[in-house]
């Protein structure tokens, strides 16, 4: 026998493909006219300053003649006083503590053995 070919129908589940739309907010960039600034020099006036001087009158001073003091030195004769030191010998006294003994009698009790000889004839 010759195997024969059959066709059968078999369900089958295909994945189907979800399409996602997402918004992405993309910042515009502005075009803005900066003004240009510029120095123009302008001319001032300065008001000029004047000075007047006044001129007083100064008396004229006199030159004193002041006499000086002057320092002279004088030699005077200073007796001179010489010590004569003797050394005397001074014997040295020493601090010595010394034990003090005292005795001191203290009333004790002696048990005394008294024996009697009797003679017996």
């Amino acid at each position: 026998q010759v195997p024969m070919i059959s066709k059968v129908q078999k369900m089958v589940d295909v994945p189907q493909v979800e399409i996602i739309d997402k918004v992405v907010e993309v910042p515009v960039q502005k075009q803005v006219q900066v003004p240009m600034i510029t120095k123009v020099q302008k001319p001032v006036e300065v008001p000029q300053v004047e000075f007047v001087d006044q001129h007083i009158h100064l008396p004229v001073q006199k030159h004193v003649q002041v006499p000086t003091v002057m320092k002279v030195q004088k030699h005077v004769e200073v007796p001179q006083v010489e010590f004569v030191d003797t050394h005397v010998h001074i014997p040295v006294q020493k601090q010595r503590h010394v034990p003090t003994i005292t005795k001191i009698q203290k009333p004790v009790e002696v048990t005394v053995i008294e024996t009697v000889e009797k003679i017996v004839d």
